[in-house]
């Protein structure tokens, strides 16, 4: 199992630190320095930021929103990047949610499974250099009846195969990323669950595809915090606004894919009751109503050793990419869990 670094968000008030952050992942020999976009800062513009301050180590995008780029253009950016990095960009897509793709990007969130699945063949078209036509019921190119005519992309990718990843939680989402890409992104994931939320959706797509999972990168990204083993439940509460967040208030009362998730892992009385009081406006009141054995089940907290056994778990679950989020509110701290990682990986034999 490899290790990746999640930077999260550009603006989220640690950015004088980041790229120290990726630069020493770079050193330690991390697999791949992730980074998202919402309705803030643009993953492509933090990548390439990156990849020209780093040596070894991948970027990737986690995600790029699909709504927010026609897939010619991802094609191109992805293509541009994977050639200024000399071929370490890892490709990764998402729908977003119907709240940002309509009420920032003006796109309709309806039939996000077969608009993904358009979206990553005529990106696929178009990263192999081949004259771009498609007709399909969300993209016909070239339009019909116009002026436009089959283009070919100028750009030589440094590889010919990019990776290509679509962040999925959903049981058919997962099914349709286990046929149609090379990885999965994967949040809020439990070690202990991992095969009945996730991997046997996977497994059902590589199998319609003809394949297994064999190659197929599983990379979840989980919080990290170090600290001692008798102090778990405080280093549990430094996760719980990130986690009422998400299973509480991403997304409306109708459609949270977060809170569905903590529902299939066992959590649905609590996932109900955490959604109702985000929504209401007592996030204090959502953040506490967050059992501890759920942080702890989807992050990485306490001693080298315990997180190293947690890690073994993962491996052992199927997870072959565990992309860290580490907690710090310096950067000595922030670093040092990096480092703590490393350790971690070493002490569980994965390395």
């Amino acid at each position: 199992m490899q290790l990746g670094i999640n930077l999260g968000y550009w603006g989220a008030g640690m950015d004088g630190d980041n790229l120290a952050v990726a630069k020493e992942a770079d050193r330690l020999g991390y697999a791949v320095c992730w980074a998202a976009e919402a309705y803030g800062s643009d993953a492509a513009t933090v990548l390439s930021w990156v990849a020209a301050q780093t040596e070894r180590i991948d970027v990737g995008s986690a995600i790029f929103q699909i709504p927010a780029r026609q897939p010619a253009m991802t094609a191109m950016t992805a293509a541009t990047l994977d050639t200024l990095s000399g071929g370490r960009f890892r490709l990764g897509l998402g729908v977003s949610g119907p709240q940002v793709s309509e009420g920032w990007y003006g796109v309709k969130f309806d039939k996000p499974l077969a608009r993904t699945r358009e979206y990553v063949e005529i990106v696929r078209r178009a990263m192999s250099r081949e004259r771009l036509s498609y007709e399909g019921e969300h993209w016909t190119l070239p339009l019909p009846g116009g002026p436009g005519k089959p283009l070919k992309l100028t750009v030589h990718p440094q590889r010919e195969h990019i990776p290509l990843y679509i962040a999925a939680i959903g049981p058919k989402n997962l099914e349709q990323t286990g046929e149609i890409a090379d990885g999965a992104l994967l949040i809020f994931p439990a070690a202990e669950h991992l095969e009945e939320t996730t991997l046997t959706h996977l497994r059902a797509g590589r199998e319609k595809a003809g394949k297994t999972l064999d190659g197929f990168d599983v990379c979840p990204t989980l919080p990290l915090a170090v600290g001692a083993d008798q102090d778990l439940a405080a280093l549990a509460d430094t996760f719980r606004p990130y986690t009422a967040l998400y299973v509480g208030g991403m997304g409306s009362a109708k459609q949270n894919f977060y809170n569905r998730l903590a529902r299939r892992m066992g959590y649905e009385k609590e996932a109900a009751e955490i959604q109702e009081k985000y929504l209401s406006g007592d996030k204090q009141g959502a953040a506490a109503a967050i059992p501890q054995d759920l942080i702890d089940k989807t992050t990485l907290l306490g001693s080298v050793e315990r997180i190293a056994d947690r890690m073994k778990a993962y491996a052992d679950a199927g997870v072959t990419t565990l992309s860290l989020a580490p907690a710090g509110f310096t950067l000595e701290e922030r670093l040092a869990s990096l480092r703590a990682g490393t350790e971690a990986l070493e002490h569980a034999g994965l390395a």
